[in-house]
């Protein structure tokens, strides 16, 4: 079977590339379901291929891989589970998460936290694939980098985009001596056009859409929550008493300083896939006793709700589960932060999404003066309302909350 009936033209490009130039880093960088990463898992499998002779011929019996990820489970999630699919591999890490594939041990582990570094520290590597590169520590990146000391060494990037001051960029990218490969999502031909459309008609204008369809290293400027419109999205107690609610469930972010509340939202879905922010309950300066009340009139109100609670404090979501109440652990993984608002704004942006403007009070504020800061990042201020919201629904829906169809 050719290569041209496996792959799109872009990823025909890529791997000609890989498999005729000696580089030492390669890294695919651009829009999402571009099929960057199909492309970096084969280059991951035939570099394997080699890694054993090469060693061999350096007086190395047991080379090592580095595999790193955001965390061990996008490692399986991103990297193992998709090569066990398309070509029937059997993976199983150890208790060391290592496996070994080809005669090369593999280690796995996660990049983005400094602490990730102990587990290579001191180790000869001959290769490295470092998946959601733009997630990575940039100790942690430049450890693994240094590791890749084995002969042939060859270390292959395969990430997002995202603001254009990151390292990845400015240091790698912009380097002339690395070779770099730019996606956007139009690239992958195996896709339908209807997919194509709804994943554009679905993501919110700017920096996501500039990001995700079109692969670019822009910088997220104003409002984060750009696609808010208050003439749609807020809705009156009498209209939500229209819809027909299907269930309920909550988010808590813990916060006890002035300018810093601690929040606990309702949310509901209807049947027709509608979400809604029912209710908000905001204080400052208030204990977990206090919460503890709202949590148990709210599990009153709403027979069999649950909350998603930040894990900053789980000492209060043990006092919760010990009065009673159905708490469970927020999704605060790598990258959650900005899936989670990018899931909300294509909520707003598909009119999915509506506020109770009678129940809300700090929402209204937040909503407007929630903004970007000049890393990229969102400005950790006025966002109490936002985040117990984003754990609630990031955390229930995950990407099955944004409009996705055939492929």
């Amino acid at each position: 079977m050719a290569l041209e009936d496996l792959y799109h033209e872009k990823q025909q490009e890529v791997l000609r590339y890989a498999w005729n130039n000696d580089f030492f880093m390669l890294i695919n960088h651009g829009a999402k379901r571009s099929g960057k990463t199909k492309v970096d898992n084969d280059i991951f499998l035939s570099e394997l291929q080699q890694v054993k002779e090469r060693a061999k011929g350096v007086g190395v019996d047991n080379p090592q891989y580095i595999l790193a990820g955001t965390s061990i489970g996008a490692v399986k999630r991103n990297v193992l589970n998709e090569l066990e699919n398309d070509y029937g591999l059997e993976i199983n890490l150890d208790k060391f998460n290592t496996f070994n594939l080809f005669g090369v041990d593999v280690i796995c582990f996660g990049h983005e936290k400094i602490s990730h570094l102990k587990k290579i520290r001191g180790m000869t590597s001959f290769g490295a694939y470092i998946n959601e590169g733009t997630m990575a520590n940039e100790e942690v990146f430049d450890a693994i980098k240094s590791r890749c000391s084995g002969e042939g060494a060859k270390i292959v990037v395969d990430t997002n985009p995202d603001h254009p001051e990151h390292y990845i960029k400015k240091d790698y990218i912009d380097n002339p001596n690395i070779a770099d490969f730019h996606w956007e999502l139009e690239d992958n031909t195996y896709l339908s056009d209807r997919y194509i459309a709804n994943i554009k008609a679905s993501t919110p204008q700017g920096v996501f859409f500039k990001r995700n369809i079109k692969g670019l290293w822009v910088m997220a400027e104003g409002a984060i929550y750009e696609n808010f419109n208050k003439d749609i999205h807020y809705i009156s107690r009498h209209e939500l008493a229209q819809k027909n609610i299907i269930r309920y469930w909550g988010g808590i972010d813990w916060g006890y300083a002035e300018g810093h509340a601690g929040v606990i939202v309702v949310v509901g879905e209807d049947d027709e896939g509608n979400y809604y922010l029912i209710e908000e309950h905001s204080r400052e300066k208030e204990d977990i006793d206090y919460w503890v009340e709202v949590a148990q009139r709210m599990s009153k109100r709403y027979k069999g709700i649950y909350f998603y609670a930040d894990t900053a404090r789980t000492e209060h979501i043990d006092k919760m589960i010990a009065e009673g109440i159905n708490v469970l652990y927020a999704d605060k993984s790598g990258g959650s932060v900005l899936s989670g608002i990018e899931l909300i704004e294509s909520l707003y942006k598909t009119d999915r999404l509506f506020i109770v403007e009678d129940n809300v009070d700090r929402f209204k504020k937040e909503v407007y003066m929630y903004i970007w800061g000049p890393d990229g990042k969102p400005v950790d201020k006025y966002d109490n309302v936002l985040d117990a919201l984003r754990y609630a629904l990031y955390t229930e829906l995950g990407d099955a909350g944004v409009i996705i169809y055939d492929i």
